[in-house]
This record gives structure tokens, sequence and C-alpha cells, in this order.
């Protein structure tokens, strides 16, 4: 729902009138012809009585979208249309539930840029007159609701919230003790609840051998597919993380399927025919072009400290070997307590120490007392040259946003290997940037994957301007889900998901 002040029906009836009679005054305005311009949508004919009763069932059903239907006043909605109640009352009752339940459903219950800074995303707004003249206009109101949630992934991803909410009534939940890590081939007491809690998880578990306490191969090899489903490191050693994604409980599963029906109701109905999705959640990238996937990858991301935002943007070209000038934040965080213990360190790696952002004076940095700067008032620009060890890389992606994020390749590409590859500062690594441009450009404009790797090995800086304009979309999805409805889990390692289903709890 939006929060901008739809939640009006929420105080009862008296408030209600007050709600309707502004999207009357609106609809005024708005050249309404249908029914509704009369003031009678709910009540008084059979084609009225029809909508509302639609509207109840609607209501009553919420939850299959991970909405609660006692945010939608549903007593009252319930009194409203029973015999002998207030014709007036109703249609305005009705009416501001009709608006609050519509725009919940298809564009999201909360105004996502609110529910996190982290979040700065170009949401689909409902338009409340126009909710109201498509309701009048229906020939099928009970299809015109069932067709207002997005498609797509959308209705795997109802089916798995049917499927864990009736889980969570037949299956028992075994807490996995914390301790020292467990590694292949120790025997260790909590190797009993690990095989009971993974049996939980619907994953299928070898028999204990003589040994019961044991933590044997076949165990280990359960282990590691759990870990690779999760996009947890697979090593098979049970630390910290890979126990925490255990004790994750099925309440805190439903609550993520819940998150991710609420987000993918933010995105567009309709991501285009030509466009880069990047999904924070699961460390993945891909390029569609023409409606196919075009090219796919793996990427790395932001740290929990660090997280990579929810943004809409336009990719337009790229670079090659680019410099890297540090932000200030890092500069102060992290290079100033290695320039205090040598201010030479940073040399053999490629940086340069500038007098400031506005100045090319380049400056020594054995004439700078480090231990009087202050880290969060750090003075100096300090820039990386370009070359093999580059932050960045060779390949550099520019986008707006208001982060000062970006897309680049890397000079760490064994971090690929890892499961969970959150370790940037927010920008997105990609590990076959030159594959995903040859892609994108797709034989046009004459472009030559072999003479960019020229230009790249003689050092020089290019730039080039894609065929035409990329939409991109950077998303946090931790749950997909196949077809039948089973979801497949990411962690929700930046607290997003719970963010997000908190605010929508809220009036």
């Amino acid at each position: 729902m939006d929060e901008s002040g739809d939640s009006a029906y929420t105080s009862g009836v008296n408030r209600s009138h007050f709600f309707a009679a502004l999207l009357a005054f609106a609809l005024s305005f708005s050249g309404a012809s249908s029914s509704y311009a009369s003031g009678v949508l709910w009540t008084g004919s059979g084609p009225a009585s029809a909508r509302a009763e639609a509207l109840l069932k609607a209501l009553q059903s919420a939850g299959e979208h991970g909405l609660d239907p006692a945010w939608y006043n549903l007593t009252e909605v319930e009194k409203a249309m029973a015999p002998g109640a207030d014709p007036a009352a109703a249609e305005a009752l009705l009416s501001a539930v009709f608006v609050a339940y519509a725009s919940d459903v298809s564009t999201g219950r909360v105004r996502a840029n609110r529910v996190d800074k982290e979040i700065d995303i170009i949401q689909r707004k409902a338009d409340k007159a126009a909710l109201l003249q498509a309701a009048a206009d229906a020939p099928d109101f009970a299809a015109y609701l069932a067709s207002l949630p997005p498609k797509g992934d959308y209705p795997a991803l109802q089916k798995a919230l049917a499927t864990w909410r009736e889980k969570k009534t037949r299956t028992t939940y075994t807490a996995m003790p914390d301790g020292s890590a467990l590694k292949p081939n120790m025997i260790d007491t909590r190797v009993p609840a690990l095989r009971k809690r993974l049996v939980e998880l619907d994953f299928t578990v070898p028999p204990a051998g003589p040994i019961v306490d044991l933590y044997d191969e076949p165990l280990v090899g359960v282990v590691k597919s759990y870990q690779e489903m999760k996009g947890l490191t697979v090593d098979g050693v049970i630390g910290a993380k890979t126990v925490r994604s255990l004790n994750t409980t099925i309440d805190e599963r439903i609550d993520q399927i819940v998150a991710n029906l609420e987000r993918r109701r933010w995105l567009p109905e309709d991501l285009g025919s030509r466009f880069v999705y990047v999904n924070t959640g699961d460390y993945s990238m891909v390029f569609v072009n023409e409606g196919k996937i075009a090219f796919q990858s793996q990427v790395i991301v932001g740290t929990p400290k660090d997280p990579t935002p929810e943004i809409q943007s336009t990719m337009r070209g790229f670079q090659t070997n680019p410099y890297w000038t540090v932000p200030p934040s890092i500069a102060g965080e992290e290079y100033l307590p290695i320039l205090r213990r040598d201010p030479n360190a940073l040399s053999g790696s490629g940086f340069k120490i500038f007098a400031s952002w506005s100045n090319d004076d380049e400056i020594d940095p054995n004439t700078i007392d480090w231990s009087s700067i202050h880290p969060k008032a750090f003075p100096y620009r300090i820039r990386q040259d370009s070359g093999a060890s580059n932050a960045l890389g060779y390949i550099f992606f520019p986008f707006n946003n208001k982060y000062g994020i970006y897309m680049h390749d890397t000079a760490s590409r064994w971090l690929f290997t890892e499961g969970s590859r959150n370790f940037s500062h927010g920008c997105i690594r990609l590990q076959n940037p030159l594959d995903f441009v040859e892609k994108v450009f797709n034989g046009k404009n004459g472009f030559n994957k072999d003479r960019v790797q020229q230009v790249i090995r003689d050092g020089q800086q290019a730039h080039y301007t894609f065929p035409e304009p990329i939409t991109l979309y950077v998303t946090y999805r931790t749950v997909s889900a196949n077809a039948d409805g089973v979801p497949t889990f990411r962690d929700d390692v930046y607290g997003r998901d719970r963010r997000v289903v908190r605010a929508m709890a809220k009036p």
C-alpha cells in the first residue's frame, strides 16, 4: 500500500467517508463516465453485489500474496455487506478498501525507497481513480482482480508461500548448536542434531555409521549440497555462517517469501526486451537481449557493512584500463592505518596521492604526518593507476546512481570461487566482462573483441558506447521458485527482507 496516506480505511467507516469523498472529487475531474461516477459501485444491483462479493473473496485470500486480510478492515467490510447496512457507508468503505488492496497487490504495499536507504528504484504507482474506473468497467470483476498481481515467477512464489505455510504445521525444528568449526571426519556430539536438521530441510541424509557422532563423508556430501544451494562456501565445514543458515526458522523463510513477493511487485510488470538484471541476493547477473538470455555471469557484491543498493539505471558503454579513485570513506577507514604504518606501502600497488580532489599535484607520502589526519576528514585524493593490480580490473562500466557505485572487472578473480561473494564496498564485480560486452555489441558498430583485448594489453584508456542503452536492474531477490513452487533460498545477508516485512505490517 502506498504509504502516502491511503490507510484511512483502518479507522472505520467515518474516515472511509472522507476517503471516498476525496476519490469522488478526483474522479469528477478525471472524466469518469462509469457507474462509479454516480457513486454506486458495490450496492443496489446484481452486478454491484457481485463486485462486492468478488472483492470480499479477494480480501479473504490476501494472505496468498503475503498480505494480511486484517489490513483491509475485513470485519467492517463484512458488516457493510450485510442486509440493512447503510449503502452510502458501504460504498465509501468498499471503495477505499478496494483501492488499498488493488494498489498493494499490483505495485507494492510500501514505498520501496522508504524501507531502506540502500533502495532507490523507480517503483510503479497505482492510479486510484483509474483503479475505480477499471473496476466499474470490468465485464468480469473477479477476473480483473486476479489480473492485478505481477506475472513471471510471482505465481511460483505464491505456491512456495503456500507450501511453506503448510510445512510449518507439520515440521519440527531442531536447532544446530553453536560451537567451534565442525570439519569432516571429526567426532562431535552435534552431528546427530545436524543430521536431524538436514532431514527437516528435506535433504536425503544417509544413515549414521557405527559411530553416530562421526561427521563422515556421506554426511559431508549432503552439507556441501546444502552450502551450494544457499550460496555458501562449499567446503563441508560447519562454521558460523553455515550454522546461522541452518538455524534459520520456518517463520523466517516464510517472511523471506513474503518480502520477495513484495519486491517483485515493486518492479515493472514488463522489464523490457533488453536489460541487465543483477541479483545481489544470489550473486548473479543476466543480460537479456530481444527477450532471451544472451549472457549470464557470477558477480561479487557488497559486504553486509557496505551493501550493494537496489537501483534502476541505464548502462551506455564501458572504458578500458580505468584509474581507480579511492572514495574518501575507504581512504580514511582502510588506507590511512596502512599509511600510518608505512607511508610508502601503497606505492608498490600503483597508488598515487594528490593534494586534494581539485588539485592534480602529486605529493610525496613521506612528507605527510599521517598520525594527524582524522579518518572522517581525509583531505587527500588517492588514485590507483591502471594495470594488473588495479581494483577495477581492465574494464569499467559507469552508470548514473546516487551511491557512486558501478560495475567493473576485478584483479581478485579467485574470489569467484567462493559461495558467498559479498566482498566489495558496494560495487558489482563482473566475472567475464569482455564476454559480456561482446554479447552487447553482437557484431554491431564494428566491435571486435580481439582489438579491445589489444587495447587493454597496450594500456590504452579507450571509451566504447553501446549500440543502444541498456536498462539496468539491481535487485535483491533471496528466494526463487520453480513452476511447482519449490523454493531456493539464499540467506538474507543484508537484513533487507526483515525490514521489508516490518514495513509491510505498518498501517
